[in-house]
């Protein structure tokens, strides 16, 4: 019996052995895919970044390629008509590949999102950069999936790919990581997926920084004291980009829908929408054209902006998306919450470029609906000192958007 009882204690242990060896081999495997995933987005965000600042630079040189938006609009129509298939539906691939109803992102979808994008920017849409550097590493992410056998495995590596092309782009990759973690599952924390979303976060902002992406960056000074009157002046902050945020995304949802009831021919309604936004556009300098860092960067600085330059380039970023324009809208963000910072900054007693810095990640944090993700982008861009200051005006911001984002699957899991 004592025999027995050794045996039996002798084979629980190999088969105990053998399952934590095997779980460890699984974990191993999947770290290995997604930093190799991180190391992937990391190349193609920095070729795909890179290319828009010099579509930006030669539009910037020649602001008479505005007048061939509207042109633009009609090749890209056309050419994803012809090939695009399902690549049409953008960021919506990457929600249903990571709930498992579809297999992976289509790797047609890396040459067409980029290079719709880059036309869109030469020629002065108004658009950002970040869905298409998401897809695209999602896509990378997807080609490297076969060699997991479970399904979940698969969706984690996504979810990695996702991780990866937001701090490719943007080297913020504490942020990505949690903005990955937060975009599927809003208010809930996958836990299991953080390791794998780390790894390639942290690889491809390394790879993307080595071939010379540069993140966002400004000398804001001390963060504001901590007093009654600075605690109401950052509430208020935080709910007018919360607002403001909102606004955003209903306009963005709300025009998608209306414009395809109003113009069901895409071709027309892109070519249409290309033309006023390319009279808009020379009837404004092509201030609000791309990506208008300037706006942003004058904001941080402190040199001031317009009072309606947060809404003009909303509106102008909704109708471009709309219309069928590809780009992005985590970057209009950044520069939408920089501008009302530095507009409401004297109102409330704020210094500009503390308000403006406040402002870029708040709104982020409404439009998105994310919140975790949008204190650590303003703490890894502008330091851990504002770190107290994003906690509040993100957290008013994330309450007052009512749970919505510009991602429509991104609502599910919060109530509104």
């Amino acid at each position: 019996m004592e025999m027995e009882d050794r045996q039996k204690f002798k084979t629980d242990c190999k088969a105990a052995l053998g399952r934590v060896c095997a779980q460890a081999k699984r974990q191993l495997t999947l770290l290995g895919l997604a930093a190799l995933a991180g190391a992937l987005a990391g190349v193609l965000t920095a070729v795909f970044g890179h290319g828009v600042l010099a579509a930006t630079a030669v539009r910037e040189r020649w602001p008479w390629l505005l007048a061939l938006l509207p042109a633009g609009g009609a090749l890209i129509w056309l050419v994803y008509a012809r090939f695009g298939g399902a690549c049409g539906r953008g960021m919506a691939l990457v929600f249903d590949a990571e709930a498992g109803r579809r297999e992976g992102v289509p790797r047609r979808l890396v040459p067409l999102a980029v290079g719709a994008t880059w036309l869109g920017h030469l020629l002065g849409a108004s658009v950002g950069r970040e869905g298409v550097a998401v897809q695209i590493a999602a896509a990378g992410a997807s080609a490297l999936s076969p060699a997991l056998r479970d399904p979940a495995d698969r969706r984690r590596l996504l979810t990695a790919g996702v991780a990866a092309g937001f701090a490719g782009l943007f080297r913020t990759p504490l942020a990505a990581t949690l903005f990955a973690l937060e975009l599927f599952r809003a208010g809930v924390m996958e836990y299991d997926v953080l390791l794998p979303a780390l790894a390639a976060a942290l690889t491809a902002s390394a790879v993307s920084g080595g071939l010379g992406v540069s993140p966002a960056s400004a000398s804001l000074g001390p963060a504001p004291a901590f007093t009654v009157e600075t605690l109401i002046a950052l509430a208020v902050l935080g709910a007018a980009c919360g607002l403001t945020g909102r606004l955003f995304v209903g306009l963005l949802h709300g025009l998608k829908d209306r414009l395809g009831r109003w113009m069901p021919n895409a071709c027309l309604r892109i070519v249409l929408v290309g033309a006023l936004v390319a009279v808009f556009g020379f009837a404004t300098g092509g201030r609000y054209n791309g990506l208008s860092e300037g706006i942003a960067s004058a904001a941080l600085s402190g040199a001031g902006v317009y009072a309606w330059d947060w809404l003009a380039k909303l509106c102008l970023t909704a109708v471009c998306l709309a219309a069928g324009y590809q780009g992005g809208e985590v970057a209009p963000l950044f520069t939408i919450g920089a501008a009302l910072g530095a507009v409401l900054a004297a109102p409330l007693g704020l210094p500009v470029p503390a308000a403006a810095a406040l402002g870029y990640a708040a709104v982020f944090a409404a439009g998105t609906n994310t919140f975790a993700a949008a204190v650590l982008v303003g703490v890894e861009l502008f330091g851990g000192g504002y770190a107290g200051c994003l906690f509040l005006v993100c957290a008013a911001a994330y309450a007052c958007n009512g749970g919505h984002s510009i991602y429509p699957q991104g609502q599910q899991g919060r109530a509104g």
